[in-house]
């Protein structure tokens, strides 16, 4: 299950790269089209918008099962003794209650986006598929917060094992 999980890591981390890569090249064709030609590409802002948000909520059950969220260590000395597991796991519910908040929030936008036919801007993207996206992968990050262990630091005398 682990190699299955480290090859499935690998390919979302690759599509990551590739929709960055193309979001980087639209705003550079896009930036010289205006400079330039004085025509922009069009639509290069839903692109953008859509881009920005796949790159963001496939990338976070990721960042979320490493523990790669933004963190302070200020305490960490204190904080991260084997006496704190129990807090650190609370930390971790309550992280994917929010999670899974947003999640279900979401969840409800797609029925109100396809009632309301709501579209992007300028190509007239539909939006719940966007939403759908976007709540898979927060509850996917919500589920991830949970099977993550507590944060070990080896300078601290504690293993990885």
């Amino acid at each position: 299950m682990k190699v299955g999980l480290k090859t499935l890591e690998h390919w979302v981390g690759a599509l990551l790269v590739l929709m960055l890569l193309a979001m980087v090249a639209l705003t550079f064709t896009d930036v010289l089209g205006r400079r330039l030609l004085n025509t922009p590409v069009f639509g290069a802002n839903d692109i953008t918008e859509h881009l920005m948000a796949i790159i963001i909520f496939a990338g976070l059950p990721l960042l979320t099962a490493r523990r790669g969220h933004l963190s302070i260590d200020l305490f960490d000395h204190w904080l991260l003794r084997p006496a704190w597991r129990a807090w650190h796991k609370a930390v971790d519910v309550l992280i994917a209650a929010v999670l899974g908040l947003i999640a279900y929030e979401y969840f409800i936008a797609i029925g109100d986006a396809r009632s309301t036919n709501e579209v992007s801007q300028a190509l007239a993207i539909p939006r719940w598929w966007m939403y759908a996206f976007i709540s898979f992968t927060t509850a996917l990050a919500a589920v991830a917060a949970l099977l993550v262990d507590a944060p070990r630091h080896e300078h601290l005398g504690e293993s990885a094992s």
